[in-house]
């Protein structure tokens, strides 16, 4: 059976060049770079080596760039470093958007739990949040803003610099999520005007369990780990020496295919979504259409469940994902698509699909091909009489 992948923005496939550079690594370059004998000298280079390739993906400063274990634990130094940094000044006040990752909401709830107060801003239909939003829920002790620059559901883009402006104007650091813009689109942190701003490399065709935290020169973060002084004493840890030469590797490979990837990969997210909602009745976009990722596109099937959907495309092969959290068997509802307003119903029948690098029009046009059938099948089941 022929498999093809459509859900990129859960993770990418590394590629060759990531893969064969870190066994290199691995085999040749296992020195501690905090020791000061030649191998561990030769591992220090290469973190270095990796720094401004991923410092250049973001129009960044390699001296501002934070190695981590992912984009979760960037998202965590961002917020709870920056808030206990500034905590001290009375700022106990957090700000962040109703769409943004469990990484960034439940960061929010345990440190409310410890006596900040939060504000969740909402986001219109098309899952844009507003400056006037913004502006209602700052106050004169939010210590930090955190809107994600691209939705990881919807691929909505935000009006970040804009937003950063206001936070800015009450005193507040922005922080930003860009674990799903990273290497998709061009992103320059000075023209965004943020204070900080999450990455994670597997989101870019590089080694999971490695990410990145850019901070603002002058910014100050308190560690969240206690240790060691890597990472210029942010973050405790002998460093993933492979990993973080993987993540230059596939930054310097976005930064050299920006462009035309983007180009090609819209124009398969369009095909794919005009042959859906043209082929399969009751169907819909969920998200911005003009403000979002070029990979990314989120459709509703009406009087379906999407969990039932996704497995059956997944029986013809493809692989995609819903907007939904499946835990302990029982299906969520999509937050995301909760905060945009919609009925129960449709946070639960959506499908996320996310493309890449190695997918072409014949694997969009047999996913055309086949969905209506699987529809239609699952929406016979749903219409045929209970048995006795």
């Amino acid at each position: 059976m022929q498999r093809i992948y459509l859900d990129h923005n859960a993770t990418t496939p590394p590629l060759p060049a990531v893969a064969e550079r870190m066994m290199v690594v691995l085999r040749d370059a296992f020195g501690n770079p905090s020791s000061v004998h030649h191998f561990g000298q030769q591992a220090k280079a290469l973190i270095d080596e990796a720094r401004t390739e991923v410092a250049n993906l973001i129009g960044a400063e390699p001296s501002e760039v934070l190695f981590t274990g992912g984009g979760t634990e960037a998202d965590n130094i961002a917020i709870r470093g920056a808030a206990e940094a500034l905590e001290a000044a009375g700022r106990r006040h957090l700000v962040a958007s109703a769409i943004e990752h469990e990484a960034v909401l439940n960061t929010l709830k345990a440190l409310a739990k410890r006596g900040w107060r939060t504000t969740l801003l909402p986001v219109d239909r098309s899952g844009i949040v507003s400056p006037a939003a913004l502006r209602e829920g700052l106050a004169d002790d939010t210590a930090v803003v955190s809107v994600m620059h691209a939705n990881n559901e919807i691929g909505t883009i935000q009006p970040i610099a804009e937003l950063a402006r206001l936070a800015h104007e009450r005193g507040a650091l922005f922080h930003t999520d860009a674990v799903q813009s990273a290497g998709k689109i061009a992103i320059d942190v000075r023209t965004l005007g943020v204070d900080m701003l999450s990455m994670s490399a597997h989101k870019f065709y590089g080694p999971k369990g490695i990410g990145a935290l850019w901070v603002r020169r002058g910014v100050r973060v308190m560690p969240i780990l206690t240790g060691g002084r890597q990472e210029r004493g942010r973050r405790a840890g002998t460093e993933n020496v492979a990993g973080i030469v993987g993540m230059g590797v596939a930054a310097r490979s976005a930064s050299g295919k920006m462009g035309d990837e983007d180009r090609r990969l819209s124009a398969l997210r369009d095909r794919l979504e005009t042959g859906i909602l043209r082929s399969v009745p009751g169907t819909a976009v969920n998200g911005s259409t003009e403000a979002r990722v070029p990979n990314t596109t989120n459709i509703s099937f009406d009087r379906i469940e999407a969990e039932s959907l996704l497995i059956a495309l997944d029986l013809q092969g493809v692989a995609v994902s819903t907007g939904s959290a499946c835990s302990s068997g029982t299906l969520e509802p999509s937050h995301v698509l909760k905060a945009m307003g919609f009925n129960a119903h449709r946070t639960q029948n959506s499908i996320r699909f996310s493309l890449g690098a190695a997918n072409t029009e014949a694997e969009i046009d047999r996913v055309i091909a086949v969905l209506p059938g699987i529809v239609e099948k699952l929406r016979s089941l749903t219409r045929a009489p209970a048995r006795a």
